[in-house]
């Protein structure tokens, strides 16, 4: 399958989320501009609803930890097999959160 230029920018950037860590979509929008791309919050939001189900889908999260609505219990699942750390309902974004280094 082709994807446009920015959705492919977004899917690299979630697959190297390594397993037990999280990305928000604000912080992938971040790596992506940092590499030259165009992204927003809200642009990663669309690619990872159209496309999200061909990578990690379930290590992106909101800035404050809460899973993608309508999966929450199967991205928990997921999560918590991976030994990623929740407080309540929400992933510990302290503990879990993730950025790739330079």
């Amino acid at each position: 399958m082709e994807l446009p230029d920015h959705a492919d920018a977004v899917l690299s950037v979630v697959e190297s989320i390594p397993p037990g860590r999280v990305m928000s979509y604000g912080a992938i929008a971040d790596v992506v501009r940092a590499q030259g791309g165009v992204a927003s919050a809200r642009s990663v939001g669309t690619v990872m609803a159209r496309y999200g189900g061909m990578v990690c889908w379930y290590r992106v999260v909101n800035s404050v930890g809460r899973t993608p609505p309508g999966h929450e219990l199967r991205a928990r699942a997921l999560l918590a097999a991976e030994g990623v750390p929740f407080r309540g309902d929400r992933v510990d974004m302290r503990a879990a959160a993730w950025y790739p280094e330079d």
